[in-house]
């Protein structure tokens, strides 16, 4: 137990810590490969930053195992503050799914920050003769596997909003994961698989090809980035939604000091008009807030998406 003296000297030392943070360069480790939805928001709040922080703060991408290889690495990173990773619900909501995990995401990683929420696009390759939810559905059901989609990787948000599509039609579509979003958009442009749901940020780009066809969304009702796309509880699958949502979180035992310093400082990037307007023609909604409001979310969605995976008995080694 502190004596009361060491613990007036910790209590002493901690706005000092945080007044002098950083004294190295901080690095957002983004477990995708560059050009995805994470990577672009990544990179807007590293910008943001390094007008007021010294050294500045980099963007890693290292991808692999779903996203896992990168986070792996910066929870077993020292608790400084110094190396932090873009989370999604790979690392936050679907990770129930790996059994060989060398972390465990939910007890080795700690919010910083809920930075973003975002949506899913439902897609399919200009040559699919579909052109509705509904005509997806009766095709899948009448080649089952037959159909494949593409996924960011195991436990990434595409691979989850198809999954839950599977789940809530029954119906039996090959997934085909990718090492991220970008590789998996460049296979469904080039015709290679029938399916995506890509994230919103990435849509528009792939969408203005006249390679794929759009079909809806994955929100629970029509969203105005895309007015003219139903939601695809409305275009056949009643009640189905599917959310990404984005953080920043570090290894376990980061200081509370610098942890509510990040927090304020990645708040007020969230907070710039630019970034909003920014954001909003990629269809992210910024969000902030506290890190017990990060933590509140990820222990919700964990719960939901741990039920899906159980019921749907999705596993990767």
């Amino acid at each position: 137990m502190r004596t009361p003296l060491l613990l007036a000297l910790a209590l002493a030392a901690a706005p000092a810590l945080a007044q002098t943070f950083p004294t190295q360069n901080i690095r957002i480790v983004v477990p995708y490969p560059a050009g995805g939805s994470a990577d672009l928001m990544a990179r807007d709040i590293a910008n943001g930053l390094n007008r007021t922080y010294s050294p500045p703060v980099l963007v890693e991408n290292r991808p692999g195992a779903g996203g896992h290889l990168g986070a792996e690495q910066v929870a077993k990173a020292a608790p400084d503050g110094h190396t932090l990773v873009l989370g999604t619900i790979s690392h936050h909501g679907a990770f129930k799914m790996y059994k060989t995990l060398r972390y465990n995401p939910g007890t080795d990683l700690q919010s910083v920050i809920l930075i973003a929420e975002s949506f899913n696009v439902l897609m399919v390759r200009d040559g699919l003769p579909v052109k509705s939810v509904a005509e997806l559905i009766a095709m899948a059901r009448a080649q089952p596997g037959k159909l494949t989609y593409a996924s960011a990787g195991s436990g990434s948000a595409t691979h989850m909003a198809a999954e839950l599509f599977k789940y809530m039609t029954k119906l039996d579509i090959l997934g085909i994961p990718f090492k991220g979003g970008a590789p998996a958009q460049i296979a469904m442009l080039g015709g290679q698989v029938d399916v995506n749901f890509e994230t919103a940020g990435t849509a528009w780009p792939a969408i203005k090809t006249g390679k794929v066809r759009a079909l809806a969304v994955t929100l629970p009702a029509r969203s105005p980035s895309f007015p003219d796309l139903p939601a695809i509880a409305d275009a056949g699958v009643p009640g189905y939604a599917a959310v990404p949502w984005y953080t920043v979180s570090g290894p376990k035992g980061i200081p509370a000091e610098i942890v509510r310093k990040l927090n304020a400082d990645i708040n007020v990037v969230l907070k710039s008009p630019e970034l909003s307007k920014r954001w909003e023609t990629l269809g992210v909604i910024p969000l902030g807030g506290t890190p017990e409001d990060a933590a509140r979310r990820n222990e919700v969605e964990v719960q939901r998406w741990s039920a899906v995976i159980e019921a749907a008995k999705i596993q990767v080694e």
